[in-house]
């Protein structure tokens, strides 16, 4: 029995997104289910080796703070710097994040975030417009960060993703 041209169209566009959704999902997971990429990290390190200098600089401050990739924080989150009761610091950088927008999570997330380690360093954790006080603020740009008047912000990403500047 021939099949007509119709179904021949059908049967093969259903067959195609079957393939296209296996590939998608494959490629999905294969970001979800593995660490960070090694070129990734190294940019990363990178980022922290600047700010530490920074800090250093402007601060006299030696702030060698831990940073954690975190695929377990809520997505509504970039990242954050955390005080834990013993006194340590580390930063948590969003893992699913950076399948978004790498650049952002590390020109932008991590000197917002190293700013708030810093001032939990000097002991203000002053909790005025959710963290982010003027000396806060001052901290951020002093250190390179970008848009520090605010928090991170997903409009962020999807603008620079579509060739806007913002």
């Amino acid at each position: 029995m021939a099949l007509n041209l119709p179904i021949k169209i059908f049967l093969f566009i259903t067959i195609a997104s079957f393939f296209g959704l296996i590939y998608v999902t494959n490629e999905k997971n294969e970001f979800f289910n593995n660490p960070l990429s090694g070129e990734v990290l190294g940019k990363i390190d990178y980022k922290k080796i600047q700010l530490q200098q920074i800090v250093k600089e402007k601060y006299n401050i030696d702030a060698d703070i831990p940073i954690e990739i975190n695929d377990e924080i809520s997505n509504n989150l970039f990242g954050l710097a955390s005080y834990k009761q013993n006194g340590k610091i580390v930063i948590l950088l969003n893992k699913n994040r950076f399948k978004e927008n790498e650049r952002y999570m590390i020109e932008e997330v991590l000197p917002h975030e190293y700013a708030h380690a810093v001032m939990f360093i000097i002991g203000d954790f002053t909790p005025h417009n959710g963290g982010h006080p003027p000396l806060w603020e001052r901290i951020c740009n002093e250190i390179g960060g970008v848009k520090c008047d605010r928090f991170a912000n997903s409009d962020d990403i999807l603008i620079e993703k579509l060739g806007f500047k913002n």
